[in-house]
């Protein structure tokens, strides 16, 4: 498909479009949203309770440090539902339009 032959504002302006853009959008604000909340978790933590983090867990290791660690498999994890959403669903419904548009470009 030769992409200067598509009509983009077409494309932008199909309700399938708006809506595959809007349910993304809200899906990734919700990610955001957590995924802010949960970094800044730490900091807070560490100012405003530092004995809770100090509490030992075994030998030097404490809640600190694993809560530290725990932002890297929450990353992790955030990465791998959203992979798996996309796969399922936002790609689904990009693919149909795709496909859509292609048809209207090779008339």
């Amino acid at each position: 498909m030769a992409s200067s032959s598509l009509q983009w504002s077409a494309v932008v302006s199909d309700p399938r479009f708006q809506a595959l853009h809007r349910k993304k959008q809200s899906f990734l604000a919700g990610l955001m949203i957590f995924s802010v909340a949960y970094y800044f978790l730490l900091p807070i933590g560490a100012a405003y309770f530092p004995s809770l983090f100090n509490v030992k867990v075994w030998g030097p290791i404490n809640i600190g440090l694993l809560f530290a660690l725990s932002e890297f498999v929450v990353a992790w994890g955030i990465a791998f539902y959203y992979s798996r959403r996309a796969n399922n669903e936002f790609d689904a419904m990009a693919r149909e339009l795709a496909v859509d548009f292609e048809k209207k470009v090779s008339v």
